[in-house]
């Protein structure tokens, strides 16, 4: 009987210079978390720092140009562009981010449960799933803003819900292939409830997936919510988002364009950030990848 001591061993080392080789073919993708980092540092910490009130107006200095009061200049009511970037930049990425969770924790749910049960458990819920992604999920957000109303609460769960197909999906796919490894038929031997083989054997192998498409999703919720907040449908004044910010300038854009490339520079380069994170991820994650 071989001891378990005698058993070979991967070293730690080895696994993680694997690791590291991975993450230094990819620069651009740790450019973009290290940007993504600045950004939501900026967003957080950035009113510790920078303590000019983002709704205090002055009608006396309205679009006026940067100066030492006003590093980046005014709005049309005279509002410091500054302190509303950094205020929109909160609000739309924690949006963005509590959005997915609510994207995250749906998905996984139905697309676990579909994965694992298979039969009329698998065949309900992912015709449930093909009804919803047949939708356009846009159209399908306006339309919930428009009964439940456009309070910060409702966004965020409605945004969630317009991307949990895309994840019920992943993990279904993931659940149905790792359902049938002999870890589940030993679990299930040792008398391993469902929900135990389920959330504590399975669905962690599908998580790694998930996360990756949630990413991913993290850039489309960004730009759903601004495109909401550019509608009008959205985060509303005195609150200040990327979106509305967009909106609000669209006035100006002969006048005074600036006051829409600030924010609109700003929803590019979040979006594009963590598009290219997503693709670090994958990479990292894909055992086919050397």
């Amino acid at each position: 009987m071989i001891e378990a001591n005698t058993l070979p061993r991967v070293p730690a080392r080895r696994a993680s210079s694997g690791v590291l080789r991975k993450l230094l073919r990819q620069p651009v993708g740790l450019i973009a978390g290290l940007v993504l980092l600045l950004l939501y540092a900026a967003a957080f910490l950035g009113p510790l720092v920078y303590t000019t009130s983002p709704t205090l107006t002055d009608a006396l200095h309205t679009t006026a140009d940067p100066s030492a009061a006003h590093p980046l200049g005014t709005d049309e009511l005279g509002r410091d562009v500054l302190a509303r970037l950094i205020s929109g930049g909160r609000i739309t990425l924690l949006i963005s981010i509590v959005s997915m969770l609510v994207a995250l924790t749906v998905g996984s749910l139905i697309g676990a449960l579909a994965g694992f049960y298979r039969g009329l458990t698998e065949t309900v819920l992912m015709r449930l799933v093909d009804t919803f992604m047949a939708i356009p999920s846009f159209f399908l957000i306006l339309a919930a803003i428009s009964v439940l109303g456009n309070s910060p609460p409702v966004v965020v769960i409605v945004v969630g819900l317009g991307f949990w197909p895309q994840v019920a999906r992943i993990v279904h796919a993931e659940v149905s292939k790792f359902r049938n490894y002999e870890f589940v038929d030993a679990g299930r031997a040792l008398g391993a409830s469902n929900n135990r083989l389920i959330w504590r054997h399975v669905f962690p192998q599908a998580l790694p997936a998930a996360a990756v498409l949630t990413t991913l999703g993290i850039a489309w919720s960004i730009l759903t919510e601004t495109g909401l907040s550019y509608l009008g449908l959205g985060i509303q004044p005195p609150l200040a988002s990327w979106g509305n910010m967009l909106q609000n300038a669209q006035t100006y854009f002969w006048t005074k364009p600036i006051l829409a490339v600030y924010p609109g520079l700003l929803i590019a380069v979040a979006v594009l950030c963590f598009n290219l994170l997503g693709n670090l991820l994958r990479d990292l994650i894909d055992p086919r990848s050397r």
